[in-house]
């Protein structure tokens, strides 16, 4: 880790940290207190998604049903008005609703193949925006002047990178750069999580393989066939099954690459002050277990 001690991370006159872990346990309102003390720069992973690598591809499917009122397409052929997409660091809608839902198109579904094609899109665009890190840690620096940065990720880079592997390229990279810290939810969370979930299903990336299982599965326990499939009733069957994938590899990404912090705790903090305090014990913590 790149700072191996608490006095490391007391004296570092740049702090970079990488925060992961499932959405809703902290990641960005930790991000956005930094960023709001002033000396942080807050680099969103799904920010960088939506804005720079899959843009166009949510503009052009904005626009593709556009097309299909005669009126906005009238508007859209005479170049009279202009679509875009108002994604914020707080409103990443536009990326999920164009990575959608499989199933009936009449509830809104896509048929899986698009599914999964819009998947395979986003996987890439994550992966690239992970290995940008680097690359904004100094422009923070050297553009803004930022001594202090920190890197909110999405709930799925655990999905795309082989936490046992040593030499796995994104966490690699990202381990000589930031210190990595798992923002771990007590089974409690998880429960919470999931009733929060099932109030407001929203589209997920997963990993192809936990993807077409879950898939297969899920039409073999219905009898349904892939058009009859509700979107919303299939992700949030599918969410609890996600959580118990992605626990134990976030796990797995801690202990070989970085820290873990407790949900209540990440809740907890108030300030700069809290967030450097709970880091420097959790490194002590951390150092007396080895």
């Amino acid at each position: 880790m790149i700072y191996e001690t608490s006095q490391n991370w007391l004296k570092a006159e740049r702090r970079k940290v990488l925060v992961f872990g499932m959405s809703g346990l902290g990641k960005t309102h930790l991000s956005n207190l930094l960023r709001d003390n002033g000396d942080w720069f807050h680099y969103s992973i799904d920010y960088r998604i939506g804005t720079r690598y899959m843009g166009e591809l949510i503009v052009d499917n904005a626009k593709r049903e556009a097309m299909q009122v005669p009126f906005l397409r009238d508007l859209l052929m005479t170049d009279s008005i202009y679509i875009g997409s108002n994604i914020s660091f707080n409103n990443l809608t536009p990326v999920s609703t164009y990575l959608g839902k499989p199933g009936d198109p009449t509830k809104g579904g896509l048929p899986f193949a698009e599914y999964t094609r819009r998947q395979d899109q986003f996987m890439k665009a994550e992966i690239q925006a992970l290995h940008d890190t680097r690359y904004f840690i100094d422009r923070a620096e050297m553009l803004y002047s930022y001594p202090h940065f920190i890197c909110d990720t999405g709930g799925s880079i655990c999905e795309w990178v082989d936490p046992d592997d040593p030499d796995d390229p994104v966490m690699s990279e990202l381990s000589q750069t930031t210190l990595m810290i798992w923002i771990e939810g007590s089974d409690a969370h998880t429960q919470e999580l999931i009733r929060r979930f099932d109030r407001a299903p929203k589209p997920m990336a997963y990993q192809p393989e936990f993807l077409d299982n879950v898939w297969a599965e899920y039409l073999k326990q219905t009898g349904l066939a892939e058009e009859e499939v509700d979107p919303d009733a299939f992700i949030r069957w599918t969410y609890a099954k996600a959580l118990a994938h992605r626990q134990p590899r976030y796990a797995a990404m801690a202990r070989r690459w970085g820290l873990t912090v407790k949900a209540e705790d990440v809740s907890a903090v108030r300030s700069e002050a809290d967030f450097t305090a709970l880091v420097a014990r959790t490194l002590d913590d951390h150092r007396s277990m080895q």
